[in-house]
């Protein structure tokens, strides 16, 4: 688990650089362009969007399938992980796709679409893995990493497929002379790949600068773990038990807040464009307020329950105790997740690339610095920090709209 989890920086650097910036961008472009009316330049977007996520995922995915005993040499520091860098490389376009029509999606409010193909994706890639669990029992092998890389191409496919019959049948439903207004597109399209670009440039900037501190970041704990006293071994395992184990359930809640954040950013911009500043307090006060109810109810839940979680799910007792200390980060998490959203609806992208920066500075510390005299435990403790100062820099980053009411009596 913990190889398989070496491979993510390269995964979140290319999904920065291809994805990330551009379906904010869609999303917002597209919220402003159907709250005036022009129905016509949103669908303009979503092609411009697809234009240039798609072609750098092609060129992202050659130069990863070529150079994946580079990168995995000598940037994760595990030559085993370049055999899935090179199965990795054939789902960038896939995933491209697929966030591009989910930006379109978010930006018309219209979550149906996203919600049926995630569900399609995380079932398609359980199912994939569970018949090749299935076929390698009864013939007697192992399977390997190879199998889980496998299932997560198989489910973006899935999702990709629903993806593009949907999208294709709403544009040929709502507006019927679409194919007649695609030739215009080509001849603007230069126009809009400027506008998908002035928001989703510095977005994608931003995102390729932490994704690279992040993988930093990833590189540097086994490292540390053994300045700390264990073995390479151990020390991956470690790592596997907290990224594989125990992240993905102080994550698995914010299903809702990141559901809940993808609406914020159209609802925020459209609002911002008609100066409709009671809508942008009321989502910003609403979205502390359930944050915060979610997050501490998970907290006591993790808290006092983290062991037998452990023990259940993973027949692990370090995952059940990891769990439980770092626990204390879900309000703060979970909060931080709706109001940087809130704030790239406002345009204010360099706050929150400052803020995520200061938080992933903070970790580095701890990473460099605390994890060779304390362990694991330290990193949590880093993971906390930064995540209650990133909430206190976007609480006051956002004070205006909280105090809102205030300000106006």
């Amino acid at each position: 688990m913990g190889i398989y989890q070496l491979v993510a920086p390269v995964m979140a650097l290319v999904f920065a650089l291809c994805a990330a910036g551009i379906q904010t961008s869609v999303s917002k472009h597209v919220a402003q362009e159907t709250g005036t009316g022009n129905y016509k330049h949103s669908y303009h977007m979503v092609f411009a969007g697809l234009t240039v996520s798609c072609t750098l995922s092609l060129i992202c995915a050659y130069m990863v399938f070529t150079y994946s005993i580079p990168i995995s040499t000598y940037f994760l520091g595990d030559i085993r992980t370049a055999p899935l860098l090179k199965m990795l490389a054939f789902s960038f376009p896939l995933s491209c796709i697929h966030s591009c029509i989910n930006g379109y999606y978010y930006g018309i409010r219209k979550t149906a679409l996203p919600a049926l193909t995630q569900l399609a994706e995380q079932l398609s890639r359980i199912l994939c893995i569970l018949f090749l669990y299935m076929y390698c029992e009864k013939k007697n092998i192992q399977l390997t990493l190879q199998g889980l890389v496998l299932g997560s191409i198989t489910g973006e496919a899935l999702a990709v497929l629903i993806s593009l019959i949907a999208i294709y049948h709403r544009f040929h439903t709502i507006e019927k002379n679409f194919i007649k207004s695609w030739h215009p597109t080509l001849h603007t399209l230069p126009l809009h790949i400027g506008q998908i670009l002035s928001l989703g440039a510095p977005l994608s900037a931003n995102r390729i600068v932490i994704n690279l501190l992040a993988g930093m970041e990833t590189i540097m704990i086994p490292r540390s773990l053994v300045k700390y006293g264990l073995t390479y071994s151990s020390a991956l395992s470690i790592y596997g038990v907290m990224t594989g184990m125990v992240i993905p359930l102080i994550l698995f809640p914010s299903a809702i807040t990141n559901s809940v954040s993808v609406l914020l950013l159209p609802i925020v911009s459209e609002a911002d464009v008609l100066n409709r500043q009671h809508t942008i307090a009321k989502a910003v006060r609403n979205s502390i307020f359930y944050c915060c109810l979610l997050g501490f109810t998970c907290t006591f839940f993790f808290f006092l329950f983290g062991i037998p979680i452990g023990n259940l799910l993973f027949s692990s007792t370090l995952a059940g105790k990891l769990l439980m200390i770092i626990s204390f980060i879900c309000p703060f998490m979970y909060i931080n997740t709706t109001l940087t959203s809130v704030i790239n609806g406002l345009g204010r992208t360099f706050l929150t690339f400052s803020f995520s920066l200061t938080a992933l500075l903070i970790r580095l510390i701890f990473v460099i610095f605390v994890i060779p005299l304390f362990g694991i435990n330290a990193y949590l403790m880093g993971l906390l920090v930064s995540q209650l100062i990133i909430t206190v820099l976007n609480v006051l980053a956002l004070r205006k709209y909280i105090l809102y009411n205030s300000v106006v009596s």
